[in-house]
């Protein structure tokens, strides 16, 4: 059993309906849309219609919409380099008769939305085949509907649209994959580790807040830090169950009693999960570029701090 299959498949009725939505699809010209939290394998499920598709041997390329407008736009549209002239294609033209990712489309600058659905329309005209998979982890009928996001461009995305659960309510698949990435971490770090029924118990009930890509963080970590053949609830750094948006009294009473360091970190914390971890929102809701939130975020990874440690 792959990676992908792990992570996709499992036993829940629901990841079982999302990947023979993705396997109908993947036969197919058409766009898709998937709907889910973050870190749940939303990435993987996109690679996995290329893979099943009779485009698995042309180009896969990614774009992170949450970027500045103009790294999104030169990203999709290609752009010319000053100083030396050259012209660098974008992944609309570069990955021709393959497929393009839109990854947090919810983020795109209204303007480029706009642009961007006008292009899709025209692709034709220039000879150039793609299929569009965008992700989101917003309800994007919702923005639309409210005038944050351009009907049309949801209209053309939205044709085929599969929404992923999350590990969270996976529970029949919990244990699995925690086995599972248990032995792979084994072999990544030649260990012979057995998890105990402590450990499973404990990540059980844990709150899973990054999904997937939070428990494999957790389990690399436990596996390569542990110094016995036994993997027990002490050594998993995880808590107990816990909201996703709750924060501690500290967090929410004791701002005062800190230093201004830590209450500007507590802040972009609180933005991000206001935003569900969308960076260019969370940027605007502070004020500051997101070029600066993302310094911010590398500079708190940095030093070690649990929440930005496992943001994506």
């Amino acid at each position: 059993m792959d990676t992908v299959n792990v992570e996709l498949f499992g036993k829940d009725p629901r990841i079982q309906k999302a990947i023979n939505t993705a396997k109908n699809v993947s036969v197919t010209k058409a766009s898709v849309l998937i709907v889910g939290e973050v870190g749940i394998g939303k990435k993987t499920l996109c690679r996995f219609i290329h893979q099943n598709s009779n485009r698995k041997d042309r180009p896969f390329e990614v774009v992170d919409c949450s970027l500045e407008k103009i790294d999104v736009e030169n990203a999709l549209l290609g752009h010319r380099e000053e100083s030396t002239g050259k012209f660098y294609k974008g992944a609309l033209e570069s990955a021709n008769g393959g497929s393009v990712v839109l990854a947090n489309i919810d983020s795109m600058d209204e303007v480029l939305q706009k642009k961007l659905h006008k292009i899709l329309n025209e692709l034709e005209d220039y000879d150039i085949d793609i299929r569009i998979i965008a992700t989101t982890t917003k309800n994007l009928s919702k923005l639309v509907g409210s005038g944050r996001f351009y009907r049309g461009l949801y209209t053309h995305i939205s044709r085929n649209a599969i929404t992923m659960c999350s590990l969270r309510e996976r529970q029949g698949d919990l244990e699995m994959l925690i086995r599972y990435y248990v032995n792979e971490y084994n072999e990544k770090f030649n260990k012979t580790i057995v998890i105990d029924k402590s450990a499973i118990n404990k990540m059980l009930g844990h709150y899973w807040t990054h999904n997937v890509e939070e428990l494999k963080s957790v389990l690399q970590s436990a596996v390569e830090n542990c110094t016995t053949n036994i993997l027990n609830e002490e050594i998993l750094g995880v808590g107990e169950k816990k909201s996703e948006s709750s924060l501690s009294y500290e967090e929410n009473e004791g701002i005062r009693l800190m230093s201004l360091k830590e209450a500007e970190k507590l802040l972009i914390k609180k933005a991000l999960i206001f935003t569900s971890e969308n960076r260019t929102q969370a940027a605007k809701i502070l004020g500051v570029s997101i070029r600066t939130l993302r310094n911010k975020i590398n500079e708190y990874r940095n030093i070690g701090s649990p929440y930005f440690i496992n943001l994506r």
